[in-house]
């Protein structure tokens, strides 16, 4: 890897989606503080992460990405925490005895506090006179209360974002390999699902296979105990700022290269991926593995340009496309893509972003998707692989590990009204819990076709 450019050389590119601060010299202040700060993730542990990326571009593994749309600062808590990781492992558990494979399991957490807008600026309707403030791009820059306080872009916030980053990522440590990660624990929880919830009970034939597996392997003493009771974890998140991550980019002292210390995969949104832009030029210099957004603008002549210039050696687990097409366009949007990629020999891994895609707004002004597209993209995404004999490496989807309401459909049958229950999202919106699950079963089962 060649020399990081500097900010001003990334800027000069006219980086994208970047908030607009009013005092320089404080976003320098930040800036510097970040360059002293300890690496909250090791080159190591990321290339491990690409190894793992690598075996599931191959089919010998796959890969599941979820967690948050936007994380908050106050939602840096013990018990949010908890739930999500939990629901993530559980979800992990049904796809790896559906796929026979190790599951690689990445969170979209410990670092999503920042997301791209397609406005500036928002305009609201206040004690009856149009207002209109910057608009809110996640609690790395400003605050969500319509405010000039709160939006306000705040250079300290990068700061804060640090140290969020770091007690989330502590605690994903602690729970990953104290026992609560625990197989057999995990599977239990699957089954109480199963048991008790009347949308779990419809995939009690696979929970009873997988009960059925595991006592099996414990009758025959088949397995290393320190690998059931432990799991690999890593975090992600999209490199939108800048500042944040040039001065959390550090250089390996057992290779020399560039690291992006901040998280072990970041990647690049479907609004920075032009290929003469900031986020293009600076990821090209980093070696964590990396991923890129690609929705339906996207050509395959672009998916082209863009590796040759993130992975011009073709280094496998380097790099991943995320496809977001949306339920009704991936059929016949995916399979120019996968197609000319493939015929070109490029080692990539394919991931599914079955949610963006399908976002909209309902009549009573919620943002929201439907269970059903979210699904229905996953199955498409699977057939497209399947009639090109290409791999289907991943899934990502947001969720939460609570039980909100803000995407519709599913067993449970939440309708737009039940929208307005627990909507807690501040960007986008989630799987709750047991929408979560559901996924994970149905998924189960297109792997198993597959």
């Amino acid at each position: 890897m060649s020399e990081i450019p500097s900010l001003e050389q990334l800027h000069a590119l006219g980086a994208a989606q970047q908030p607009t601060y009013d005092d320089p010299a404080a976003v320098a202040a930040a800036v510097a503080r970040l360059r002293t700060m300890p690496p909250l993730v090791f080159a190591g542990e990321c290339d491990d992460l690409k190894a793992k990326i690598a075996a599931a571009s191959r089919g010998e593994a796959f890969i599941l990405q979820g967690g948050d749309c936007a994380e908050t600062f106050v939602g840096a808590t013990a018990d949010n925490v908890r739930n999500k990781l939990r629901v993530l492992l559980q979800m992990a558990v049904v796809l790896t005895y559906a796929a026979s494979v190790p599951v690689v399991k990445v969170g979209r957490l410990a670092g999503q506090y920042a997301k791209p807008r397609s406005s500036d600026k928002e305009t609201r309707q206040v004690d009856g006179e149009s207002v209109t403030l910057p608009a809110y791009r996640g609690d790395a820059v400003n605050g969500f209360d319509f405010t000039p306080e709160s939006r306000r872009p705040d250079p300290q916030r990068l700061l804060e974002v640090y140290h969020a980053s770091a007690s989330t990522l502590n605690l994903v440590r602690a729970f990953t390999t104290g026992g609560y990660a625990d197989l057999r624990q995990v599977h239990t929880w699957n089954s109480e699902f199963v048991r008790n919830s009347p949308v779990g009970q419809h995939y009690e034939a696979m929970a009873s296979e997988i009960d059925r597996a595991l006592t099996f392997m414990q009758a025959i003493g088949a397995g290393d105990p320190d690998e059931f009771h432990r799991v690999d974890f890593y975090s992600s998140h999209e490199a939108l700022l800048l500042e944040y991550e040039h001065a959390m980019t550090r250089i390996d002292s057992r290779t020399e290269n560039p690291y992006n210390v901040s998280g072990h995969m970041v990647w690049i949104g479907e609004r920075t991926r032009q290929l003469d832009g900031a986020h293009v030029e600076y990821f090209s210099h980093i070696s964590n593995p990396i991923g890129c957004k690609l929705g339906p603008t996207a050509t395959a002549d672009d998916a082209l340009a863009l590796a040759a210039k993130l992975n011009p050696t073709n280094e496998p687990g380097r790099l991943t496309f995320i496809t977001r097409f949306g339920a009704e366009r991936i059929r016949d949007g995916l399979p120019h893509l996968v197609e000319k990629v493939t015929a070109e020999g490029v080692d990539v891994a394919w991931v599914c972003d079955a949610m963006h895609g399908n976002t909209f707004e309902t009549s009573n002004g919620y943002k929201t998707r439907r269970f059903e597209d979210v699904l229905d993209e996953v199955q498409g995404f699977f057939d497209v692989h399947r009639a090109l004999g290409t791999i289907p490496a991943g899934i990502l989807v947001e969720n939460t590990g609570d039980d909100v309401t803000e995407i519709i459909g599913g067993g449970e049958e939440l309708d737009e009204l039940g929208l307005a229950h627990r909507y807690e999202s501040v960007v986008d919106p989630r799987l709750n819990r047991v929408q979560s699950l559901e996924l994970a079963f149905l998924v189960a089962e297109m792997l198993r076709r597959a």
